[in-house]
This record gives C-alpha cells, sequence and structure tokens, in this order.
C-alpha cells in the first residue's frame, strides 16, 4: 500500500504541476478559453502529459482502494476515470471551427464520462463512511453542478441556437470540473493514507486460550518417567 500511495501523490503532483505551469504561462482566457483548447499552444505538450500522470495517479488510487476493502462499483469508477483521461491525451480535439473529426469525438466523450464517473465514485464512497466524507461530499456536488453548466452549452447548440465559448464562461465552468474532481481524487488518496494497515501495520493476531491449550506440547510418559 504504501509504494501505491508513493507513486499515487508523486503522479497526481507532478501532473498538477505541469497543468498549472500551461495554465499560467500559456497566456490564454482561461474564462472562455476550453482547457482542450492549449494543446494548440507551443508548450501544449503539457496538457497531454499532464493527463497522463492523472490517468496514472488514478490506477495507483483505484489499486490502493481495491486493497482497502472499498465497494467494486466505486473502484472501478475510478479506474474508467484514469482510463478516460489518458484517452483525452491521446486523442486530442479539434481546432476551433473544424467539423468534428474521429478523434475530437473521442476526446468529448471521454471527457463526459471522466466528468461524470468521479463524482459518483465520490459519492459511494461518502455512503461508505470514507474518511474526509464531508470534503469528499462538496467536491462532488461542485463537480456534478458544473457538469451540468458544462453541458448546457453543448444542448442548446444541438437545438440549433447559435452559441460561441465567447458569448459564456465556458472555460471557467470547465476548470471547475476538473479542479474539483482531481481534488476529489487527491482526497480519495488522503483517505487511504489514514487507513490503519496504510502504512505497513499489521493487525495482531488474537489466539483463544482454548486454541493455545490445543497447541501446547503434551510432555511423554517418557519425560515424566525421567522427571519422577
Amino acid at each position: 500500500m504504501k509504494g501505491l500511495l508513493i507513486g499515487g501523490f508523486t503522479t497526481l503532483g507532478t501532473g498538477t504541476g505541469a497543468m498549472l505551469t500551461l495554465q499560467t504561462q500559456a497566456g490564454l482566457d482561461p474564462l472562455h478559453t476550453l482547457i482542450s483548447e492549449y494543446a494548440f499552444h507551443p508548450i501544449g505538450w503539457l496538457l497531454p502529459a499532464s493527463l497522463t500522470l492523472f490517468a496514472v495517479g488514478a490506477v495507483f488510487v483505484a489499486e490502493g482502494l481495491r486493497r482497502s476493502g472499498a465497494g467494486r462499483m466505486a473502484v472501478s469508477l475510478v479506474a474508467v476515470w484514469g482510463v478516460c483521461m489518458l484517452l483525452l491525451g491521446l486523442f486530442p480535439t479539434d481546432r476551433p471551427g473544424l467539423d468534428l473529426s474521429m478523434s475530437g469525438a473521442i476526446h468529448r466523450y471521454a471527457g463526459f464520462v471522466a466528468f461524470l464517473v468521479m463524482p459518483v465514485a465520490g459519492l459511494l464512497l461518502v455512503r461508505a463512511k470514507a474518511n474526509y466524507a464531508r470534503a469528499m461530499k462538496a467536491l462532488s456536488g461542485i463537480a456534478l453542478g458544473a457538469l451540468v453548466l458544462v453541458v448546457i452549452p453543448y444542448v442548446v447548440r444541438m437545438a440549433g441556437v447559435p452559441l460561441d465559448n465567447a458569448d459564456i464562461p465556458a472555460g471557467l465552468t470547465q476548470r471547475l470540473v476538473v479542479v474539483s474532481e482531481v481534488g476529489l481524487l487527491l482526497l480519495l488518496a488522503l483517505h487511504l493514507v489514514r487507513l490503519p494497515h496504510a502504512a505497513g501495520h499489521r493487525t495482531p493476531r488474537v489466539v483463544s486460550v482454548q486454541h493455545a491449550a490445543a497447541v501446547a506440547p503434551v510432555p511423554s510418559r517418557t519425560s515424566r518417567s525421567l522427571a519422577a
């Protein structure tokens, strides 16, 4: 478990650093520019790098949850989130103004699935009385609420109403989802840290009196005779 936690915190921390570097150094408008569009910036390679690190970190956390005895559904959803992060890094979105390509479609729907499954996993662990349950519940609620705001513009466009990202804070709502979900994943890792076996502690074996008596050696007749 200790190795999983070290790997999880290292990859998630490095991925967060890469994402923050991209967001602060690219010089794009964070209020209206979608995170996916940063891939077309000269330092846009940081985007797939950070997403891949998030994916690896999610796998570490999912395996830690599995070993800790967490519910199968919650573990699976965290793993699915990691797979979606990998797909987001492998399949970039389309440049603004272009028709939806295969890569763009995979990117879009993998993002939607990722945005949906992480808060559900968080709520499942809240029901299971995980550590930091109150913070998990808050971040899950923020992620789901922001996801609704992310989806609304797509629904409006599908209805035939022209709507540009410059008219709405599309970048802000997307960042709310990403920040809350990465924060939720870090809380899941912290939950594992607080478990008794996280640091390699072993539960002492309890041996009953009856069992001890059953396994205790019985002196042989020869030993009693010599003693006499």
